[in-house]
């Protein structure tokens, strides 16, 4: 795993968390491997053909932090390593808390 290079950038809002994620694709297993210059860095199992690694993004992280699929959207950078991702949430606090613990692992 990768030492953490700086804290975990997150926006948070009433309603929502955004932050950035830098994804490496066609990993051998999908799992959280530190920050990166402000964003959460996660391998994931898809190649990026076809929205694979987009849905495996949003299931992942969806399981992490306990919401639904349909509440985690990419909001910008679809076709690249680098996207910005908002999670749509009644408790912005909570999910920043559990993004934090998801980033240490």
């Amino acid at each position: 795993m990768e030492p953490p290079t700086a804290a975990l950038d997150l926006e948070l809002a009433e309603d929502s968390v955004a932050f950035s994620v830098r994804v490496a694709p066609r990993a051998s297993r999908a799992r959280a491997m530190g920050v990166h210059d402000g964003a959460l860095k996660l391998a994931l199992t898809k190649p990026p053909v076809d929205g694979a690694a987009n849905a495996a993004l949003i299931k992942l992280l969806s399981k992490a932090l306990g919401v639904s699929k349909g509440r985690v959207r990419i909001a910008h950078g679809e076709h690249a390593r680098l996207k910005h991702v908002v999670i749509d949430t009644d408790t912005p606090k909570e999910v920043a808390s559990r993004l934090r613990s998801l980033a240490r692992r």
